[in-house]
């Protein structure tokens, strides 16, 4: 099978495409035949690109942890799918990702696809969608009529932290540039703050919860806006390994969730949640894609891969 694979070089990475195996399915594994994959660019820099969970050095490894496609094999033990079935998932950082036209993955990390939605909006969701609802339901534990500060919310992750904020009954107030600020309302903002003109302390205080997609100075800003109690969670790596204890305690890495990817893929049949993405490009532009060297055409949400056009 054709995929991309990490070229292990710290000082010049890219993605070399390569013929590989199609993966063998053992009891417990499903076997999908990808057609679109989100782009997490991130990726290229994260511990896992590089290392396996037992701290050894990891060559080769394939990207993209997000995707949609359909079902072509089944382990004896890996329950319910079946062959045929259209699917989408986010599989385990440590495995291999789907920038490939194959992925083998764990049945716990997918769900049936969203009705409605083709390939390449359905890849655009797990991640970016799994975020938002672990941050805010899981960890934050957002109610109703809570006032939450959104940083980065036009990205991937940001754009579905409104729409599921906006859910539950908060008052959202976002940062992003000020051209993003009509389509944030739409989705559920009740004030955009521009990021480059203006600070979201001048406009917003007494906030119940941060949900951070920026880091650096951003997060270190945000501890003055909250109230007694409140709550802030970041998914900035530059989070990871710091520091100061309530940025540590901050920090959270998204997880596979199946029931959550089956609450969301309900949402988006129904219309209730929307799925956004900046573009969809030919496989054979992985690498450009994963660093950053293609055009983004409305700066909104993140790039997909069309494994099959």
């Amino acid at each position: 099978m054709k995929a991309f694979c990490f070229n292990d070089s710290v000082s010049d990475p890219a993605l070399v495409e390569r013929e590989l195996p199609v993966p063998q399915v053992t009891a417990a594994d499903v076997l999908v035949r990808i057609h679109a994959v989100g782009v997490t660019p991130t990726e290229m820099g994260w511990y896992p690109t590089t290392h396996t969970k037992a701290g050894e050095v990891r060559r080769g490894a394939v990207p993209g942890h997000e995707f949609s496609g359909v079902v072509t094999a089944v382990g004896a033990e890996a329950g319910r799918f079946r062959v045929g079935e259209e699917v989408y998932g986010m599989n385990d950082w440590f495995a291999d990702g789907a920038t490939a036209e194959y992925c083998l993955t764990s049945p716990a990390s997918i769900a049936p696809k969203p009705e409605g939605l083709s390939h390449a909006e359905t890849a655009s969701v797990p991640i970016s969608a799994l975020t938002a609802w672990q941050g805010l339901y899981d960890r934050a534990k957002l109610k109703a009529g809570e006032r939450v500060l959104v940083h980065g919310g036009s990205g991937a992750v940001g754009i579905f932290a409104i729409q599921l904020a906006w859910r539950r009954g908060a008052q959202i107030f976002a940062t992003a540039s000020s051209r993003h600020a009509d389509f944030l309302e739409q989705l559920g903002a009740a004030h955009v703050i521009d990021y480059k003109s203006e600070r979201f302390e001048d406009i917003v205080d007494q906030v119940d919860v941060v949900f951070d997609a920026v880091g650096g100075e951003t997060l270190r800003r945000s501890w003055s806006v909250l109230k007694p109690g409140g709550r802030i969670v970041t998914i900035a790596s530059s989070s990871e390994g710091a520091q100061d204890e309530r940025t540590k305690a901050a920090f959270f890495i998204v997880e596979p969730k199946q029931e959550q990817l089956i609450d969301i893929a309900k949402l988006l049949s129904r219309g209730e949640l929307k799925a956004f993405f900046d573009g969809v490009l030919p496989f054979d532009q992985a690498s450009a894609a994963y660093f950053g060297k293609v055009s983004r055409p409305t700066g909104r949400g993140k790039a997909v891969l069309a494994v099959i056009p």
